[in-house]
């Protein structure tokens, strides 16, 4: 699983993590007992304040996503996924927008986002 951080998005870092980790859980790219990478490796990687891992980390455990075994790191509960709402309607209309952004930023117009858009949804993909 790749986690991306925009920082442009008002949303605040920590809150991106949780909700990219709470994601990946409930779609089933987590599966219980994976273990996530260190709060040092995941700050580097992204190259964020290691704090805002922490805290990250420490709400998924709050909400019964992680469990932290001390030094050993922290891992996927096993029942994770039910504490993992996942609200496909915003996830889908977020993922619309940022797609239906871009393609006007790159020159498409309305209509013709809207014939392949109805076309794409009406073929067998």
């Amino acid at each position: 699983m790749e986690i991306e951080i925009d920082l442009d998005d008002p949303t605040p870092v920590f809150t991106q993590l949780i909700e990219q980790i709470k994601s990946a859980v409930a779609v089933d790219l987590l599966a219980p007992g994976t273990p996530l990478p260190s709060i040092r490796q995941l700050a580097n990687e992204l190259e964020i304040n290691s704090k805002t891992v922490a805290k990250a980390y420490k709400l998924l455990e709050r909400d019964k996503i992680v469990h932290s075994k001390g030094y050993r790191g922290s891992f996927i509960r096993e029942d994770a996924k039910n504490y993992c709402h996942l609200d496909l309607k915003k996830w889908t209309q977020e993922k619309l927008e940022t797609c239906i952004n871009e393609l006007r930023n790159n020159g498409v117009t309305d209509s013709e986002i809207r014939v392949v858009f109805g076309n794409l949804m009406n073929s067998k993909l």
